[in-house]
């Protein structure tokens, strides 16, 4: 809804002075369809062509991705500490044995139902059981434990920045197509010298749409966009960043509710629970509500 917005503002602010300016905008109308073609099909064939098939259809899911937002809210990370918790809490108590149930199949685990949302980020559930699995087997050097996350981590954010750089690089490129569009009607206008001024002008006023078309659909349509979607890859990666800090920090031997509290301090200050709500989710925790991490 916000980014909407932000294009109402954006159309009404840009055309409305035009209009108000006194400016003809029957001139962008009759231009409009013929310098959209030129610009919209030599911008989507060249980022066709510069990308490979997947990129590209990430690139959609990542438009569509940048006006949904973020997927994590404040109750998805008290919900991600909590299940931390109870893994931890788990590991200590029944070792590798009684861990490993629920880490090769978190869907049926009674430590990972309570918390669907979490279950749906593949990629996250992915992360937290495979390096549990490693500590089940003698992975025990925190500082191995956390260069290997830190590498996993890297990559997993290159791999989902990939279609939002394509997208800024058909932004910064844009400009230049509208350049493009803009020579081919300053070529039509030339070979009709011989009309009136005021045709010429008219023709020339066509042409610069061209120009005006490639800086606004750049700057303030599709840059935009690429720098959401960054924004969101940004906060989606947080808490693959909760789950490396809580784990990490059992690894170093500390007590799980440290661990945890260590990781209650990585969460993004606008969605970290407090220490009193944390405290009160891990004691519902404890007293039964999941009775797999008690």
């Amino acid at each position: 809804m916000l980014n909407g917005i932000g294009f109402i503002i954006i159309l009404v602010c840009v055309f409305g002075s035009f209009v108000i300016s006194g400016g003809k905008f029957e001139i962008i109308i009759h231009a409009l369809p013929h310098e959209l073609m030129a610009i919209g099909g030599a911008a989507i064939g060249s980022f066709i062509v510069s990308n490979s098939m997947a990129t590209v259809k990430k690139a959609g899911g990542g438009i569509v991705r940048s006006f949904k937002g973020a997927r994590w809210k404040a109750t998805d990370y008290k919900d991600l500490l909590t299940l931390l918790f109870g893994l931890l809490t788990t590991f200590k108590k029944g070792g590798a044995t009684g861990l490993e149930p629920h880490l090769d199949k978190p869907e049926e685990s009674t430590l990972f139902q309570p918390y669907p949302r979490l279950l749906k980020d593949h990629h996250l559930i992915e992360f937290i059981c495979d390096y549990l699995r490693m500590m089940t087997v003698n992975f025990e050097d925190p500082n191995q434990l956390d260069a290997a996350m830190d590498a996993d981590i890297e990559k997993h954010h290159h791999e989902e920045a990939g279609p939002q750089h394509a997208l800024q690089t058909m932004a910064d490129a844009l400009p230049a197509i509208g350049i493009v569009a803009a020579v081919l009607g300053v070529i039509k206008t030339m070979g009709s010298i011989d009309q009136p001024t005021e045709i010429l002008g008219a023709m020339i006023g066509g042409a610069l749409v061209g120009t005006f078309l490639g800086i606004l659909l750049s700057y303030c349509l599709v840059a935009p966009l690429a720098g959401k979607l960054l924004e969101i890859i940004d906060a989606d990666s947080k808490p693959f960043m909760v789950a490396k800090t809580a784990i990490v920090a059992y690894a170093q031997n500390q007590p799980v509710q440290v661990a945890i509290e260590i990781a209650r301090r990585m969460t993004p200050s606008a969605y970290a629970p407090s220490f009193q709500q944390l405290e009160t989710a891990l004691d519902e925790a404890k007293n039964g509500l999941n009775p797999a991490a008690a």
